[in-house]
């Protein structure tokens, strides 16, 4: 079955930060945070201290893998250019999007940067308080924030843009569903796509309910279904606790509304990659349809736009031309 990955982070240099401090890549794909607490944040045979574009390929061929919508996180720190620099050079497999810090002084010009000279069609806010900007910043609404609002200003002149947002569980102040329904009403134009199915627990459904509903009328929100093996804790197939999840988010907002990822290469670390896809093709949870929308088509209408691959294919670093 065709296959997008539709939450993929390439890691050109370990750069991570968050409310633990700076990430420091310490070999064979361990790093450390600042308060001491290590991780294991790239599976063996994949790098030592990086996850590289031709590594990525390499994954993708050997699981059948197409396409990968290349996303950007405080995990690895920004990888903005270079996932700039993998479109470019494989302009076919890969689509990307930026991130900003929203409260820094050049935040703007970044932005603009991006958008228009490099040609980014998509934006990754993440907001997390255990991952992300709430880690370092005092507590903000993405629809009710100043500094967020003049970007959604000015994104409002790109139909078709994409918004991708990390906001965390229910237990943290980032945890903000309600706000993704009000930016999808203020701004039609703009997809909005919320990773990790909201952050489920098949223990308390009613949560995830309560937030797919009220997503359930606007046409312009996505969920994408990324890391729910590390959120549920599950490392065997066949994830019976991610299946309650997503059985819940089709019923809800249906299959075309749902996209499959991986978050690798972190989540690799738990589950192999050839696990984190096939749990999906042995599921009854989708017919055949709906799977090839779910692994393929929903990431590639969404993501892959003509207009936004072409925007990215044409751009030129005034900046580094030769690039």
């Amino acid at each position: 079955m065709k296959k997008i990955d539709g939450h993929l982070h390439l890691v050109r240099s370990i750069s991570g930060l968050n409310g633990k401090g700076r990430l420091t890549p310490v070999g064979k794909g361990q790093a450390i945070w600042d308060n001491g607490v290590l991780i294991k944040l790239i599976p063996d045979g994949w790098g030592e201290d990086n996850f590289l574009a031709e590594s990525a390929l390499k994954v993708m061929e050997e699981n059948e893998v197409e396409k990968a919508v290349l996303l950007q996180g405080s995990l690895n720190g920004y990888q903005n250019y270079y996932s700039y620099q993998t479109v470019k050079k494989y302009p076919d497999q890969f689509i990307a999007a930026f991130s900003v810090d929203p409260f820094a002084a050049e935040a703007m010009t970044i932005v603009k940067r991006h958008i228009e000279d490099l040609g980014f069609r998509a934006l990754k806010f993440e907001i997390s308080q255990g991952g992300g900007l709430h880690g370092y910043h005092y507590p903000f609404r993405l629809d009710n924030s100043p500094e967020i609002g003049r970007i959604f200003h000015f994104i409002a002149d790109y139909p078709g843009f994409v918004i991708t947002v990390d906001y965390g569980d229910y237990s943290q102040d980032s945890y903000q569903p309600e706000a993704i329904a009000n930016l999808a009403v203020q701004y039609p134009q703009i997809d909005f796509v919320v990773c990790h199915l909201s952050f489920p627990n098949a223990d308390h459904l009613n949560r995830l309910e309560n937030a797919l509903e009220q997503w359930q009328s606007l046409n312009n929100i996505y969920t994408d279904i990324s890391a729910i093996q590390d959120i549920e804790g599950e490392t065997e197939l066949p994830f019976p606790r991610c299946q309650k999840d997503v059985s819940l988010a089709k019923d809800i907002l249906g299959a075309k509304r749902i996209i499959w990822g991986t978050d690798s290469p972190w989540s690799a670390t738990f589950n192999s990659y050839h696990n984190l896809y096939s749990w999906l093709e042995s599921s009854k949870i989708f017919t055949e349809t709906e799977l090839a929308d779910v692994m393929f088509n929903n990431a590639d209408r969404i993501y892959f736009k003509p207009e936004n691959v072409k925007a990215m294919k044409e751009s030129v670093d005034p900046i580094l031309k030769e690039v």
